[in-house]
């Protein structure tokens, strides 16, 4: 919810914070004091556009912050962990407009985008008064709503599954028709293939292939170093390392029994002939498998140019030339199968849209069936808000194209709201209603029917009490008190039965400040309330009838709240109590 707002250099606001709390918030003064400039306010922290008309006079630019707490808001938090924006847990809001028209916004101190301030804005704050801030005019609202009323995600979530079935199904027949006669292709890839696979390409037998190359072109020289080395190590006709380290270890073993570390000696010796020996059977077996062999050597020669051959035709290093091997081998087969492929294709395409029709049918009736208790529960409202005989009603129209013809992951329908204000008047779209008053009581009474579905904290309310009074103000005020007890409700009144209904109060006000003309916002206590609530009652002359109504309609607000078995208290006492006295 909206825990916090702060401005500065707005319209004519020079500076004020507002901190808000649960339940609703009334906002009110004098006709052209600046009540609407909150509203004004958050709804350019939701990505509204905005000109220099909106800064103070003489001043460079306007800024506008508002912090949110999301203890209660699941949607606005993923949004900003995806976004890499998450704050232990806090949002803050904040957008600056410059005096040449520009702007920048942040949150939680990171630049952003006006469309991802709009994104989350749409998660945390949602506005009804004039048309341009009516977001319950727009059909995909009007769906959101409808569907958080059923309750129906698991039946939206299975739509978009197989819409993305079909969607991808369609996409695979479309990329093999886009290939239309591939026999060419065929031709040219079995005759790449075939030169590959004549030679054996895998990397272990490319470096066997290598190494044998190297031993057979060095073959004379390898032979000439083994038998020397033979010769040195154990060789019969010279004197050999092996008979040496023998002799050492017989003339230090008649010593040793006079010099005890000589036996030490001796050990690393003996080890030292047994690596010798190990050395000259290596050495001999090597010795074994060389042999000068022109032909073995031209054979080798002959293999290794095919295979760099092939490499610099495909301009691949010879390592990589088995994975394009298995490349090749991969496309050839999926071109082979294309044809039945697409004879497949054409009916799993089929029982894909079968399979959507199904799973939107099943929407559909949640939806319809939810829409028939909406319009019923917002029609009642409707006539208590003063627009007798007027009719709600929820409409489920097929899309363009009509439905069915393409999958959609939204559903076979779409929503439109359809109200008639008065008795004997035909229905018509909500977004086509005139009068911004009924828009503002028929919002009222869509988001008190649909109380608890819509995921929105915060709802602002801008002049809904527009056109009426008495018992209906009241009506008003009381439901959007009720309001007020599941979601945070802000409200801009102008009548003093609804301002009597919050459980907070502000008062705007304007007065000159040397020449210019400046708006202040406070907070009022239950004295100020009262006073307040007797301006708006008495207009002028504030007398004592202004006063005592006013103390009613406060002591209503809190009888309204009170538990049963204090019905018996009186009003006063209880309200006394409730403020702590």
């Amino acid at each position: 919810m909206l825990s916090h707002l702060a401005l500065k250099d707005f319209a004519v606001v020079r500076a004020t914070e507002l901190e808000f709390g649960p339940g609703m918030t009334v906002i009110s003064g004098e006709t052209g004091a600046g009540k609407s400039l909150l509203v004004d306010a958050l709804g350019f922290l939701s990505g509204l556009r905005a000109d220099s008309g909106v800064v103070r006079h003489g001043s460079e630019r306007a800024e506008l912050s508002a912090d949110f707490d999301l203890a209660g808001s699941p949607a606005a938090r993923e949004w900003l962990l995806e976004h890499e924006l998450d704050e232990d847990g806090q949002c803050q809001l904040r957008r600056v407009i410059r005096a040449d028209g520009g702007s920048r916004a942040w949150v939680n101190g990171r630049p952003v985008t006006l469309a991802q301030l709009a994104d989350l804005a749409g998660l945390l704050v949602e506005i009804h008064g004039q048309h341009e801030h009516q977001s319950l005019l727009a059909r995909a609202s009007q769906l959101a709503l409808l569907d958080g009323h059923a309750r129906n995600e698991s039946e939206r979530a299975a739509v978009r599954a197989a819409a993305a079935a079909w969607q991808a199904l369609l996409a695979e027949r479309e990329h093999l028709q886009a290939q239309g006669d591939v026999s060419d292709r065929i031709g040219w890839l079995e005759h790449q293939l075939g030169e590959l696979e004549r030679e054996d390409l895998d990397p272990a037998a490319l470096e066997a292939l290598d190494l044998a190359h190297r031993r057979q072109a060095n073959a004379t020289g390898l032979i000439a170093a083994c038998d020397d080395a033979l010769a040195r190590l154990g060789g019969e006709e010279s004197p050999s390392l092996a008979r040496q380290l023998q002799q050492t270890r017989s003339a230090l073993a008649r010593a040793a029994e006079h010099e005890p570390r000589l036996a030490e000696v001796d050990g690393m010796l003996e080890g030292a002939s047994v690596q010798v020996e190990e050395a000259l059977a290596l050495v001999g077996r090597i010795r074994d498998d060389l042999e000068v062999d022109p032909a073995r050597f031209d054979q080798l020669e002959r293999r290794l140019g095919r295979i760099h051959d092939l490499a610099r035709k495909h301009r691949l290093a010879p390592a990589e030339l088995a994975a394009h091997r298995d490349r090749i081998a991969a496309e050839l087969a999926t071109l082979r199968g294309a044809g039945e492929r697409l004879q497949r294709l054409d009916g799993e395409i089929a029982a894909a849209t079968q399979a959507w029709r199904d799973a939107a049918a099943a929407l559909t009736a949640t939806r319809r069936s939810t829409a028939e208790s909406l319009a019923t529960a917002t029609s009642d409202l409707i006539a208590e808000l003063g627009m007798g005989g007027g009719r709600f009603l929820v409409e489920l129209v097929e899309p363009e194209g009509g439905a069915g013809h393409r999958p959609d992951p939204n559903g076979a329908e779409r929503v439109e709201f359809m109200v008639a204000a008065n008795a004997g008047q035909p229905p018509r779209p909500l977004r086509k209603v005139a009068s911004g008053g009924e828009l503002s009581r028929i919002s009222l009474a869509i988001e008190v029917a649909a109380l608890g579905s819509d995921a929105v904290p915060t709802m602002v309310f801008d002049e809904v009490d527009s056109g009426i009074g008495g018992a209906v103000a009241e009506i008003v005020g009381r439901k959007l008190r009720a309001l007020g007890r599941a979601r945070q409700v802000l409200c801009v009144t102008h009548l003093p039965q609804v301002a009597a209904q919050g459980h907070a109060h502000y008062r705007v006000s304007k007065a000159p400040v040397e020449g210019i003309t400046r708006s202040a916002v406070e907070l009022l206590d239950d004295g100020g309330r009262e006073h307040e609530l007797a301006r708006m009652l008495g207009g002028v002359e504030i007398g004592p009838e202004a006063h005592a109504a006013a103390r009613r309609l406060l002591d209503e607000a809190v009888a309204a709240d009170a538990p049963e078995d204090t019905a018996d208290v009186p009003v006063r006492a209880r309200r006394a109590a409730s403020r702590g006295r």
